[in-house]
Parts: C-alpha cells; sequence; structure tokens
C-alpha cells in the first residue's frame, strides 16, 4: 500500500507551526486594506456630499438623483428645496436628493 502514499509524505509528523503572530499580522494588514479601499474613500464622499448640500442657494441650477434638471427658486430650513423645471412646472425634493449643482447657462443649452 505505500505505493499510494510517497514516502516523504507519510514519514512527516504533524505539519509545522507557523509564528503565533503571523495570524495577527496578516488581519492587521487586511484591516488596512480595508480602510484604505472602502471606508476612507466612502467617507470621503459623503464629506463632499454633505458640503454640496448645505452650499445650495437660490438660483443655483441643480441635477437630482431621479434625474430632474431645474433652477432653485426657494431653500427651506427644513431640509426641503423648491425646484423650478420649467417657467410653470415646480417641484419640492429634499435636499438630499440632489447629486449636483451645475454650472450656471446650463438649463439654457438644454
Amino acid at each position: 500500500m505505500s505505493f499510494f502514499i510517497s514516502d516523504a509524505v507519510a514519514a512527516a509528523g504533524a505539519p509545522s507551526q507557523g509564528s503565533p503572530y503571523s495570524l495577527v499580522i496578516m488581519l492587521v494588514v487586511f484591516g488596512l486594506i480595508f480602510y484604505f479601499m472602502i471606508l476612507r474613500p466612502q467617507q470621503k464622499r459623503t464629506k463632499d456630499h454633505k458640503k454640496l448640500m448645505d452650499s445650495i442657494s437660490k438660483g443655483d441650477e441643480v441635477l437630482t438623483s431621479g434625474g430632474l434638471v431645474g433652477r432653485v427658486t426657494k431653500v427651506a430650513e427644513t431640509g426641503y428645496v423648491s425646484i423650478a423645471l420649467n417657467d410653470t412646472t415646480e417641484v419640492v425634493v429634499k435636499r438630499d436628493f440632489v447629486a449636483a449643482v451645475l454650472p450656471k447657462g446650463t438649463l439654457k443649452a438644454l
């Protein structure tokens, strides 16, 4: 039966134990990779979006996350923004749903 198991494998005793610190070091490295690849960029995007929401003022041309493009006519303290889509249509959206502030003149170009 020894022809199924090589002599080197059969002669080996217990598997060699690595350093107990290698597991800790590996977990720390994975934690750092997770932080720099996932958490830090997400925190930066959140910070930039909050800064954008705070800078919205009357007269800005904005794009909502739903795809509406219009001019801000009123900014409420409760977190809502009135957006004029054209001369007759005005919608109220939550300030959080503003995706971008567009450059002046964008509505005329559309």
